[in-house]
């Protein structure tokens, strides 16, 4: 399966990424457990989550408390060595608040082996194949006169919007939306935008 995945990756596209300015609250989009978003994006450093460019994203995120729930479902998944490997990727992370919105026994699902398959499908739903900036989404979404669709490490797809707000907004296959919130945090194998909300790919329990 990890080789699978890897292999995958190498003939998917690279095509999106986020860009984000804030002034004043976000509108109210909601999320995919259906709370209103108001966290408005800001560019993140590196040195606000202690993580280094020159670690990888499976170093950064295991280092980060904010992104325990995360790692353990990565390490579940069995995908760890896919996102240590060179990529690049870029990263949608959604932080420890993000996985707190989803019920928990949703989430205790998630996690049991039994449900390994689509814990890979939902994780992989949130990388993209390439190294895309703040900037290079922005550019992606006016040239898509206002939307832009990128497909993900699962194969499936996710849109992105920039609101009235200039928040960048992503929309999975389920209709769930979520904004990020940080973006650019610079990784040795790619980049890692922070989402509030996690993304649900087509495919449910």
């Amino acid at each position: 399966m990890k080789k699978l995945i890897i292999f995958s990756f190498l003939f998917i596209n690279a095509s999106l990424a986020f860009a984000q300015k804030s002034d004043g609250d976000a509108s109210s989009i909601k999320d995919t457990a259906g709370n209103k978003l108001t966290n408005p994006a800001k560019t993140g450093t590196n040195k606000d989550l202690s993580m280094s460019p020159a670690k990888n994203l499976i170093q950064n995120l295991s280092a980060s408390d904010e992104f325990s729930i995360l790692s353990s479902a990565i390490k579940t998944a069995s995908i760890t060595e896919t996102l240590e490997s060179n990529g690049p990727f870029t990263l949608f992370a959604p932080d420890n608040k993000a996985f707190s919105k989803l019920a928990r026994t949703r989430l205790d699902t998630l996690l049991m082996p039994s449900h390994k398959e689509y814990l890979i499908n939902l994780l992989t739903y949130h990388a993209i194949a390439g190294k895309l900036s703040s900037k290079d989404i922005e550019r992606q979404i006016k040239s898509g006169n206002g939307q832009a669709t990128f497909r993900t490490l699962s194969g499936g797809m996710l849109t992105a919007k920039i609101n009235e707000n200039r928040n960048i907004v992503l929309t999975d296959e389920t209709g769930g939306q979520s904004i990020i919130s940080r973006f650019n945090m610079q990784q040795s194998n790619g980049v890692l935008h922070i989402i509030n909300a996690v993304l649900i790919p087509k495919v449910t329990l």
